[in-house]
């Protein structure tokens, strides 16, 4: 395996938190109806879904898998061009983004540092991570 990260979603666990504080209090408040309580698991599910973002590098894929694998992402290390470290903009936002212009998806879970890469297909895709250097070297590493 030549890389393997996991980034933690600060903000996914404060909002965590804050949902489940809010909803606890809310629950408090009413007679446990059926609703309250299939929406709190629908909210608190898609949250905990976004609570990190794991990047594997193997010798044949670029993988992204997003908290316990509700959404996952192949990337075929054949079909990258090129990688290079970015900044995203605060307004692209975290999770999982399709950006107008320029059209690009975004992954994040926390901060602004991403890695970019290009396919052969023209496809541009920004990788949210904490360890932009290490994960740009370790995909250029694999794609030459």
């Amino acid at each position: 395996m030549a890389y393997k990260h996991t980034q933690i979603g600060y903000l996914m666990l404060f909002i965590l938190f804050a949902s489940v504080l809010f909803f606890g209090i809310i629950l408090t408040q009413v007679h446990l109806e059926l609703i309250f309580i299939i929406l709190l698991i629908f909210v608190l599910l898609i949250i905990v879904s976004f609570l990190s973002l794991k990047i594997v590098i193997d010798k044949n894929y670029l993988q992204i898998k997003f908290g316990y694998g509700l959404y996952k992402k192949y990337f075929s290390l054949k079909e990258i061009t090129s990688a290079k470290i970015v900044r995203n903009h605060w307004y692209y936002g975290w999770g999982i983004r399709l950006w107008a212009w320029p059209h690009m998806w975004i992954f994040n879970v926390s901060g602004f540092d991403a890695v970019e890469i290009k396919m052969k297909n023209g496809r541009i895709y920004r990788i949210g991570t904490d360890e932009p250097k290490k994960l740009e070297q370790a995909i250029k590493k694999e794609i030459q």
